[in-house]
């Protein structure tokens, strides 16, 4: 599981060895933090692994932290208060994050299909209404 946050950005899975932990990796430390202090625990730096940072937390101490969050949130944009909260150079990958993810999107989700792309030379969206 991917986790976007103010504070950072984290991937979670099952622990190998034990159903009930989970393995929390970061690409920064500062992005495990919040999760090694409600945890208590430690990260451990695995700067050979995927990720270069991980901490091992059982599964009611991520679901713990991820209420937190929810229940701290308070702002109206995300990447506003992410380049707030880590500064603009943690902030601008978001946005690559968020445009790569128009490729997901079903093809009619849209009232309008970023018509200045998709007119034909007549001006009629003839997708749109197709």
């Amino acid at each position: 599981m991917w986790v976007f946050t103010e504070t950072g950005f984290v991937s979670a899975v099952v622990h190998f060895d034990d159903p009930e932990m989970l393995m929390v990796r970061a690409r920064d430390r500062k992005s495990l933090e919040g999760l090694e202090k409600s945890g208590g625990v430690k990260t451990i730096d695995t700067p050979d692994g995927d990720y270069p940072h991980r901490v091992v937390v059982s599964k009611a101490d991520f679901q713990e932290w991820m209420v937190d969050r929810l229940e701290e949130m308070e702002y109206h944009n995300f990447k506003s208060q992410v380049a707030k909260t880590r500064g603009h150079k943690f902030a601008a990958p978001l946005h690559d994050v968020w445009d790569v993810m128009h490729e997901v999107e079903e093809d009619r989700s849209r009232k309008t299909l970023r018509s200045s792309l998709y007119l034909d030379y007549t001006g009629f969206d003839k997708d749109l209404y197709a």
